[in-house]
């Protein structure tokens, strides 16, 4: 399982675009983990799925509501990730009003949830493997926090917690 100290996993994670511009197209747009942390302060939160109950009503609306302090704590970019496809997470930053504050990326596949270690198997629900609920301060691709929720919880991956962690980390 992924830990503090460790490099984020090789791969890509996927957004929807919704203007045009810095290379790339309106639509789905592949990206590759490494080359988009490289140089950059993330904080970066993932949860089980989209417009479900805790991560629609607290989750996202948390980051969207600190995104300007984070910002301001030395944050470049916010990140949520989810498994669910470029069109859901684009369509739910919409609905979340998230757009210039949180890139919503997909993991499609779920193949970094795996890569992490940090999995929720869901399958018996009929959403099968997700990703846990968690935050984690990437610095340069290096994970500096991480917070892992327990079964059910959410206590420590909110963006009160990551506030008070990028004022520490980033100081």
């Amino acid at each position: 399982m992924l830990k503090v100290g460790d490099k984020l996993p090789a791969g890509s994670l996927s957004e929807f675009v919704e203007v045009e511009g810095n290379g790339c197209s309106i639509g789905p747009n592949t990206f590759d983990i490494e080359k988009a942390t490289a140089g950059k302060n993330v904080a970066m939160f993932a949860l089980p799925g989209a417009y479900t109950p805790t991560c629609s009503a607290k989750h996202v609306p948390g980051y969207v509501e600190k995104a300007d302090a984070l910002k301001a704590a030395g944050v470049d970019e916010i990140w949520c990730v989810s498994v669910n496809d470029p069109f859901v997470m684009g369509a739910w930053g919409r609905d979340q009003h998230s757009a210039g504050k949180i890139r919503m990326l997909a993991d499609g596949s779920a193949d970094f949830a795996k890569a992490t270690g940090l999995t929720l198997d869901l399958t018996t629900r009929g959403m099968g493997l997700r990703s846990n609920r968690y935050s984690m301060l990437v610095v340069d691709g290096v994970v500096k926090t991480l917070n892992v929720e327990g079964p059910g919880k959410f206590e420590v991956s909110d963006a009160d917690t990551m506030l008070v962690q990028a004022k520490q980390v980033l100081a």
